[in-house]
């Protein structure tokens, strides 16, 4: 796939050479061709629909969504399309610049996607385990962290320029494909070393340390809710109002709208890791197991795991459609065709949370039986 010499993965190739170099399995290349088809359709539909949906939107975390959606088309375009042609026509037919260039882009969406996820969660890290920081600029904050990503994969993946080249699948063969050149004996396996090291170990391990950051300030701002409640009942059985650290509505205080956004991106970072922990391990094995045998899994554990990453592309859209209710809305609503109906949906969501508010604000008014002192308990006295 894309870390192998040509349209497979690597050692692959190289035990094909030996016994029928210009042959494939069929019936496992038409299970790929649908598989891929499939994929590529559904990730770029996906991932446009969510560009058109925020490209309005001027959250820090739309923001993150636009430009990890960005990162997904280009595995889509640039991973899963020329791997479909690979399995249509078996052989690369193109020039040797295409050949490094398309190497390039596949190695880079990689990078993106990986790191662009590390950042959105990094920021979502910083809103709820250090909300002060948020207020200073946190667009521009933002935007460093975006352009970082980008300019960071670009050079992570320049490499690709030198590795692989269209070359004979084997001396006097008159075949030509694009492929991989490694030092012998370690080289192939330095490259696949470093790729899972740093599209997937390194990301894991930085996505692991700031999930457990947010997870520890949650549980802690749980118990302080849990407190203030008490300390509301105490107020209200004694009839005096009570200011404590907890009782005071504060930035500390997470909202259901930050709460959201974690739990859309852990399971962003859960399905990346779901997708491609198989891949890399099936790499890692190949190149590290000298017992390891291509021909024995490749319709196994190599295909299952090539397809399985794939996917991965076109997961997230649907990941966010689910965390946010009106994306699809929004979407319709940026169409012109589809305007007129967004803009009816818009109005009549509008009306409806404006009749629930009212209806909420009747049911919770405070009452006139309360004393005063604990109507204003919650709140910070203003400084004069």
């Amino acid at each position: 796939m894309l870390l192998s010499n040509s349209t497979e993965e690597p050692g692959a190739n190289l035990s094909r050479n030996h016994t029928d170099p210009f042959g494939r399995n069929e019936e496992v290349a038409k299970i790929e061709i649908g598989v891929l088809s499939l994929t590529f359709v559904a990730a770029v539909l996906g991932n446009v629909s969510v560009l058109l949906a925020t490209h309005r939107k001027p959250s820090r975390v739309h923001l993150f969504m636009k430009h990890l959606s960005l990162a997904d088309l280009v595995v889509a375009f640039f991973q899963v399309l020329p791997q479909l042609c690979w399995e249509v026509t078996f052989r690369f037919y193109g020039p040797d610049f295409l050949c490094r260039i398309v190497k390039h882009l596949q190695v880079l969406g990689m990078f993106a996607s990986a790191y662009m996820m590390v950042m959105m969660t990094l920021d979502r890290y910083i809103a709820i385990c250090h909300p002060l920081q948020t207020l200073q600029r946190p667009a521009q904050r933002a935007y460093v962290m975006i352009g970082g990503t980008w300019a960071g994969s670009l050079a992570l993946s320049a490499p690709q320029y030198f590795i692989f080249s269209l070359s004979e699948v084997s001396p006097g063969s008159a075949v030509y494909d694009c492929w991989g050149h490694f030092v012998e004996p370690w080289g192939l396996r330095a490259y696949i070393t470093w790729m899972t090291a740093g599209i997937f170990v390194v990301p894991v391990a930085a996505l692991v340390f700031c999930y457990g950051f947010i997870c520890r300030t949650i549980w802690k701002n749980l118990k302080c809710k849990t407190q203030r409640k008490s300390v509301e009942a105490v107020a209200e059985a004694t009839g005096a109002g009570i200011l404590g650290p907890c009782s005071v509505s504060s930035v500390s205080t997470l909202s259901r709208a930050k709460l959201r956004t974690v739990k859309m991106t852990f399971v962003i970072v859960l399905a990346y890791v779901l997708c491609w922990a198989p891949f890399f391990t099936v790499q890692m094995w190949s190149v590290w197991d000298h017992t390891f045998s291509w021909d024995d899994s490749e319709s196994t554990a190599v295909t299952l795991s090539a397809l399985l990453a794939s996917l991965n592309s076109c997961c997230n859209p649907w990941i966010y459609m689910l965390f946010g209710g009106r994306l699809l809305s929004d979407c319709a609503g940026s169409l012109p065709c589809c305007s007129r109906l967004g803009g009816r949906f818009t109005r009549r969501h509008s009306d409806c949370s404006l009749r629930r508010t009212t209806l909420l604000s009747r049911l919770q008014g405070p009452r006139l039986s309360e004393p005063l002192a604990l109507r204003g308990s919650l709140e910070v006295p203003p400084v004069s």
